[in-house]
């Protein structure tokens, strides 16, 4: 099943159907019709997948994704379209673009943490770059894996966009087949397979991971501030987010007020008992409900810690003085558990986090700009986020993406047209003009030698500043006039001609 999907996927594209910009749009369309028709399906099916509520749906997936197709439609033109770029002397009068264009089949594995949002916003970009797209949802999500299926065969072309659904088995079906792209989200060990799979076909990838994203408090900002907004990034869907803050580093002076105020805050969002917040979620599956479980052994929380395997519910965790070097500190939780790591200041802090594999995010919660700049400066993340948290992501303009352990490569908006599109570079020339190329051409002596290093030494042009001298110096018969031109120009336009260049071109004529 698996490899006629993709066989078809691949008839299609190579038919030339997405080519054209209209077909693109009209798919486009298609898809934000299904977002905005069925809602309230796509809402029930994450509510029976982890208790997600009604209203968390739209405004941390669905707002996303109808963002992202609208600015897609909008500017797709203008993303396809040739870029012209700078030329030399030697190419002044040629045609030199660099040309977007479609990579060819692109596997989209997803996630199950947010289904819809991770599985649909690189199949928009990948419909925006003209590719056709196998989409792979995770199974773990079962009843949104189901419905996606569903909708979308019903809105978009379902040849060239197929959906196979399965287990582990079928993704390994689909990873043993060639691809032009793959595009996955998961967990690194997952990561490292798939990265394995697609060198066999020296496929390349993207591999939106994770890892342990640091979250460090100054002793001077507002904690109570921070805490309110770092409290709704861990514990919104149940800490089941790539991005949440992982842990907290802060001084130990501030770190029982920073307890308090998470336990106030936690408080306010969900009330006295959690379990029966409509706003709580729970954990995906009874496997990493346990996997959580065994990472907080031989911890007292200082809030929270309480759990029912039977609803895969645990509590918001606050851990404090955790040992750097714990089992804890070693793997993304990836769910509702939060600890403390003390630390003696910023330095100690920037210390801590390098000498950790790069994480996804970095939060940084501090009024000395200062400071703030220096530990940007001094560290390294896929993205950062000053006071605040996740907010980086919600911003298309924004590249979005790991470094080194949490990932490679990047997408939203513009970035996710790119990484799923061929740079194309293009030169279309004359076959007039031959006796500018007559410096290159053995045999060689140390005039034509010298005329060659001149030109491929000149300065790039940025052609769009062009006047009725460059139209006119283009169509000049004779390199000699051509690079006189060219001189005048460049000093016409205030640019500092040095005098070796003012000897070189002397020595030329």
């Amino acid at each position: 099943m698996e490899r006629q999907a993709v066989q078809r996927a691949r008839e299609a594209f190579q038919s030339g159907r997405t080519r054209p910009l209209e077909f693109r749009l009209q798919q486009l369309h298609a898809l934000q019709r299904m977002i905005t028709e069925k809602e309230t399906e796509i809402a029930t099916a994450l509510k029976q997948d982890i208790n997600r509520s009604q209203y968390d749906t739209p405004l941390l997936e669905l707002i996303g994704i109808e963002n992202e197709i609208k600015l897609a439609i909008d500017r797709m033109a203008q993303w396809a379209a040739p870029r012209p770029v700078e030329k030399n002397v030697l190419t002044i009068s040629d045609e030199v673009y660099i040309q977007p264009e479609p990579l060819g089949v692109v596997l989209i594995i997803g996630a199950w943490n947010y289904p819809w949002a991770l599985t649909l916003l690189p199949l928009v970009g990948a419909i925006a770059a003209g590719n056709a797209a196998v989409v792979k949802p995770s199974e773990l999500s079962e009843y949104s894996s189901l419905l996606l299926r569903a909708l979308l065969s019903r809105y978009l072309d379902k040849e060239l966009y197929p959906v196979v659904t399965g287990g582990v088995a079928e993704t390994q079906d689909l990873l043993r087949l060639r691809f032009d792209h793959v595009f996955f989200t998961g967990g690194s060990t997952t990561g490292k397979l798939v990265m394995e799979a697609a060198a066999q076909h020296l496929t390349p990838v993207t591999l939106e991971l994770g890892g342990k994203s640091p979250c460090y408090i100054d002793k001077d900002c507002e904690i109570r501030v921070a805490c309110r907004r770092i409290t709704w990034g861990k514990f919104v869907n149940c800490g089941q987010t790539c991005i949440a803050p992982d842990y907290i580093l802060c001084e130990p002076s501030i770190q029982s007020q920073v307890v308090d105020c998470i336990r106030l805050t936690l408080l306010e969002f969900y009330g006295a008992d959690p379990k029966c917040s409509p706003d709580y979620g729970r954990i995906i599956n009874q496997r990493h409900f346990n996997r959580i479980m065994s990472l907080m052994e031989g911890y007292t929380p200082v809030v929270g810690g309480q759990s029912d395997s039977s609803q895969c519910y645990i509590a918001p965790t606050v851990l404090k003085d955790v040992p750097p070097h714990s089992r804890l500190m070693q793997e993304e939780i990836f769910g509702p558990v939060l600890p403390i790591v003390t630390v003696s200041d910023m330095d100690d802090a920037i210390r801590f986090v390098n000498e950790r594999e790069k994480p996804l995010a970095l939060y940084i919660f501090c009024n000395d700009k200062k400071a703030v700049k220096r530990m940007i400066e001094e560290t390294t993340s896929g993205g950062v986020t000053v006071n605040d948290v996740m907010m980086h992501y919600t911003l298309s303009s924004l590249p979005f993406g790991g470094v080194g352990h949490s990932g490679m490569g990047r997408y939203h908006g513009k970035h996710t047209f790119d990484q799923l599109s061929h740079q194309r570079a293009c030169l279309i020339r004359s076959l007039k003009m031959e006796s500018v190329n007559l410096a290159r051409y053995p045999p060689q002596d140390r005039r034509r030698a010298r005329r060659s290093r001149m030109a491929l030494k000149s300065p790039l042009i940025d052609m769009s500043k062009r006047t009725l001298i460059w139209a006119i110096s283009a169509t000049v018969i004779g390199f000699g006039l051509l690079v006189a031109l060219v001189v005048i120009l460049l000093i016409a336009a205030g640019l500092n001609c040095t005098c070796w260049y003012w000897r070189g071109f002397y020595n030329y004529f």
